[in-house]
C-alpha cells in the first residue's frame, strides 16, 4: 500500500490529511506537538483573552475517525530524498512513497538572534504563555517599583512590526491597560501605560492598500497606541529598544518587547538539497512538487510559489488550499495521471485592531471600523475546529465585550529575584534540552 508521510499538522498538513481520508493509502502524520493550533487567534491567548483549549485541539482527537492515518508525535531533524526517508531527532527513520512537507515558519530576527531572549515572537502556545506572563508581570513589577524612571520602563510595552499580528497585539495591549486592569492596582494607574508600535516601513499593515493602512493607524491612535513608522530597530536589550529614524538614532526605555517583524521558513527545507530563496523557502513547481523530486510536495509558509503572476502569501487560506491540492496531486500520481497546477483563490484580508475596530478587504470591497470587526469575529469563529471551541470563544468574547474583563490571566510567576529576561533564557534552555 502507498505510504504518504505528512510533516506538520498546521493548516496545510491537516487539510492534506483530511483530503486523503477516503483514499486507499496509508498515512503517517508527524508533528512535534500533540495539538493543532488556530494560529490567527494565538495573540488572544498571549493577551489573556482566550484560554489555550479555545484555539487548540488534540491532533489525535481531530483525526480519530480517519482509519488510514497514524499520528506520530516527534521532531523531524532532516529529510533524505535519495533514500526517501524522514529522519527523526532520535535518529530513527520513517520511509515514504510520497512526502508532504508542511512545517511552516519560525521567527526571523534578521541576523540578530540574540534579541530572541528579550523580544519573544509569537508562533506557539509556549510563546503565547511566555508573552502573557511578561505582560502581566510587567504591571506587577511596576506596582512595587519606587523609582519613577524604572516604573515607566516597566509600563512601556513595545511591539516591533506592524503587520497583522503586531497591529492586533498593540491594540489589545492598549485595551488591557486602559480597561481590563484599570482599578486593580493601588500604586500605579494602568491607563498610563505606553504601548508603542514600531514599523520599519512608512505605514502600518504594509501589505494592505494605503487607505486601509491609514484607517488602521487612526484606529490604533484612538485606542492610545503610539505608532512609529519609518523606524528601523538596531538594538534591543533588557532595558531599551534602539532604532534609527530619518532624524537620527533614538532610544526607548522599555522592559517588555514583543517581536512580530519577520518570519523565516522552517529550516527543514535546507535538507531537501535544492536552492532556497532569500527567506529560506523552497521554490516549488506549479504543482507544488520539489524540482527533481516529484514525490515530495512542499506547502504553506515553506513554499515559494506564484499563482496567476502574484506571489502566494503566507496565510492560512493559502496553506489549506495547498494542502488539498497536494493531496489530490498525490492521488493523481498514484493513478498515473497528470497533476494539476495550484491556483490560489484570494478570499481577502482581515486585521482586528481592538474593540469595534478592524479593517477588512474582500475582493474589491474595503471596509473598516465596527462592521469589519463584526465580520472578523464571525469569520474566525466559523473556521475554528469543533463546536466546543466555537462555543468557548463566543462565550469569552461576549463576556469581554460587555465587561472589558479577560478571564485567562492565570500565570506562574518567576522565582524571586529572577527577572523576565533570565526566565526567558531558562525557558529556551529547557526547550533545547527537550528537543
Amino acid at each position: 500500500m502507498i505510504h504518504i508521510v505528512i510533516l506538520g499538522c498546521g493548516f496545510g498538513g491537516l487539510s492534506a490529511a483530511r483530503e486523503l481520508a477516503s483514499a486507499d493509502v496509508r498515512i503517517t502524520l508527524i508533528d512535534r506537538s500533540n495539538h493543532h493550533l488556530f494560529q490567527p487567534l494565538l495573540y488572544q491567548v498571549a493577551t489573556a483573552g482566550l484560554s489555550a483549549p479555545a484555539i487548540a485541539a488534540p491532533i489525535r482527537h481531530i483525526l480519530a475517525s480517519q482509519r488510514n492515518l497514524t499520528t506520530v508525535m516527534a521532531s523531524v531533524s532532516g529529510i533524505d530524498p535519495g533514500r526517501r526517508v524522514a529522519v527523526l531527532n532520535d535518529r530513527s527513520e520513517i520511509a515514504y512513497d510520497y512526502l508532504v512537507v508542511a512545517t511552516g515558519s519560525t521567527h526571523s530576527y534578521f541576523g540578530h538572534d540574540e534579541w530572541a531572549d528579550v523580544a519573544p515572537g509569537l508562533k506557539t502556545l509556549g510563546d503565547a504563555f511566555e508573552i502573557r506572563r511578561r505582560i502581566l508581570m510587567a504591571f506587577e513589577y511596576a506596582e512595587r517599583e519606587m523609582d519613577i524612571i524604572k516604573r515607566s520602563a516597566w509600563l512601556t510595552f513595545t511591539v516591533i512590526g506592524a503587520g497583522a499580528t503586531g497591529v492586533e497585539m498593540a491594540g489589545t495591549l492598549a485595551e488591557i491597560a486602559r480597561h481590563t486592569l484599570h482599578g486593580e492596582f493601588r500604586r500605579i494607574d494602568s491607563r498610563k501605560a505606553r504601548v508603542v508600535l514600531v514599523e520599519g516601513a512608512d505605514r502600518v499593515l504594509p501589505s494592505y492598500p494605503p487607505d486601509l493602512s491609514e484607517k488602521a493607524r487612526k484606529q490604533l491612535t484612538k485606542l492610545g497606541v503610539e505608532v512609529r513608522t519609518g523606524c528601523r530597530v538596531t538594538g534591543i536589550d533588557e532595558e531599551r529598544v534602539t532604532f534609527s529614524t530619518a532624524s537620527g538614532d533614538e532610544q526607548l526605555l522599555s522592559k517588555t518587547v514583543i517581536w512580530s517583524a519577520g518570519v523565516a521558513a522552517s529550516p527543514l527545507g535546507q535538507s531537501l538539497g535544492v536552492p532556497l530563496d532569500r527567506a529560506g523557502r523552497v521554490p516549488v513547481e506549479p504543482d507544488l512538487t520539489v524540482p527533481g523530486h516529484p514525490e515530495i510536495f512542499v506547502i504553506g509558509d515553506l513554499a515559494a510559489i506564484t499563482s496567476q503572476g502574484k506571489p502566494v502569501p503566507g496565510v492560512s487560506p493559502a496553506a489549506k488550499q495547498m494542502g488539498r491540492t497536494a493531496a489530490r496531486n498525490i492521488l493523481r500520481l498514484v493513478r498515473n495521471e497528470k497533476t494539476e497546477i495550484f491556483r490560489y483563490h484570494d478570499y481577502g484580508a482581515l486585521a482586528t485592531i481592538g474593540r469595534k475596530a478592524a479593517v477588512a478587504m474582500v475582493g474589491k470591497i474595503k471596509f473598516s471600523g465596527f462592521p469589519a470587526w463584526l465580520f472578523w469575529l464571525f469569520v474566525h469563529i466559523y473556521f475554528l475546529i469543533g463546536f466546543r471551541s466555537r462555543l468557548m470563544v463566543m462565550t469569552d468574547w461576549a463576556w469581554a465585550y460587555f465587561t472589558f474583563k479577560r478571564n485567562a490571566r492565570i500565570i506562574v510567576s518567576p522565582d524571586d529575584g529572577m527577572d523576565q529576561q533570565t526566565t526567558g533564557k531558562v525557558r529556551k534552555r529547557r526547550s533545547e534540552e527537550l528537543t
